[in-house]
């Protein structure tokens, strides 16, 4: 069942059905969890779709299971250099030049993330010699003019459009957005008030934050800092609320953050302290009177009384139930929801685990099979 699984999968991909294969991907993965190739071909798939968060989770596991395939190094390497994430990239690319030094992809790639590097750190590179010319004696003729004239212009043109460019006042943001400290997180929060939970898309990066608010009709609003510190995305999450989007970043280190968004003049505080539960969080603020721990705490109190209906109320409540499981009512939830064509959602292992899990349809509907 597996390999039909795969070869479906790998039909879709090759027809730029992406979102299909990665969702046959995880049928099959479900059926051999140990399948590193399994994992890498799902990272190529999420990359197709931008999903490079899920793309670099999905090359981790595949070289966890298999350090000597050289693919996943190469899909970890591409899904973080999308992310920005240049120094990650090239560790990545290095370790799969390793293992195939006559592949010349590893060494483009390598030398693309030494670009970014230089210039995120404002070096330029040095120029080759074989790329400098030699000053050559040049010979007037009646067109040299003309030639001349027509340079003037183009240069001319490309002044004046610089000049606009430079004019143009940038577009205010669509939402707006803040944030305070604590040592070991940051929390953001963006304010949109009546945003539907399926229309926000939130990833994390080793130093990456990507918000994403997609409306039908308007155009979407896309918020993506690098940010001042390195975080642990395992360990974030977000939360979509009637009035705002709490966004909790879990910090590599308990230092205090000058600023949301990374710069190079950034500096870096170190905590002199263990944190511990009576210690007051720093907050990036001018005004020391606000009393940021009574806002927190009415913030949780406005976030427990929410009032939820429809929809929201239901995804909520599967929501909470997957976050405080363990790992065997994940997997039967992930597999009920998967087989069953999102028609049956189990919480018991025992029972979908050894059977497929077969779809039931509302009263009044028929229950079809898709025709791959």
């Amino acid at each position: 069942m597996a390999s039909d699984l795969v070869a479906k999968a790998k039909e879709a991909f090759i027809d730029d059905h992406f979102e299909l294969a990665v969702d046959l991907y995880s049928q099959a993965i479900l059926i051999n969890p140990t399948d590193a190739d399994l994992f890498s071909d799902r990272s190529q798939a999420n990359i197709k779709l931008k999903n490079f968060t899920e793309a670099v989770s999905d090359a981790n596991k595949a070289i966890e299971l298999d350090p000597t395939n050289p693919k996943p190094y190469l899909r970890k390497g591409t899904a973080c250099f999308n992310l920005e994430e240049y120094l990650t990239a090239k560790t990545a690319f290095k370790a799969g030049a390793s293992l195939v030094p006559d592949d010349t992809r590893f060494i483009e790639w390598i030398q693309k993330c030494d670009k970014c590097i230089a210039e995120e750190n404002d070096e330029v590179p040095m120029q080759s010699v074989d790329s400098v010319s030699t000053p050559t004696e040049v010979v007037t003729t009646p067109q040299a003019p003309e030639k001349t004239d027509a340079a003037t212009k183009d240069v001319e043109q490309v002044n004046n459009v610089s000049t606009e460019l430079a004019t143009r006042t940038p577009a205010k943001p669509k939402f707006r957005h803040e944030f305070y400290q604590k040592p070991e997180e940051a929390v953001v929060t963006i304010f949109a008030k009546g945003i539907p939970a399926e229309n926000v898309s939130v990833s994390f990066g080793e130093q990456i934050l990507s918000v994403t608010i997609d409306i039908p009709g308007e155009e979407a609003y896309i918020f993506q800092p690098r940010l001042f510190g390195k975080i642990i995305p395992a360990n974030c999450k977000y939360v979509v609320l009637s009035t705002k989007i709490e966004i909790r970043l879990a910090k590599v280190e308990p230092v205090h953050w000058t600023s949301l968004e990374f710069s190079n003049n950034s500096l870096v505080v170190r905590s002199s302290t263990v944190s511990s539960g009576n210690q007051r969080p720093m907050y990036p603020s001018s005004k020391p009177t606000k009393d940021w721990d009574k806002l927190e705490a009415q913030v949780k109190k406005e976030e427990k009384d929410e009032k939820l209906d429809g929809d929201a109320a239901l995804n909520k409540f599967f929501r909470d139930i997957y976050q405080d499981a363990d790992e065997d009512t994940r997997r039967a939830m992930r597999k009920s929801f998967v087989e069953s064509n999102g028609t049956v959602l189990s919480t018991n292992w025992k029972e979908v685990g050894s059977k497929e899990v077969e779809g039931t349809a509302p009263d009044g509907m028929e229950l079809r099979k898709w025709e791959y």
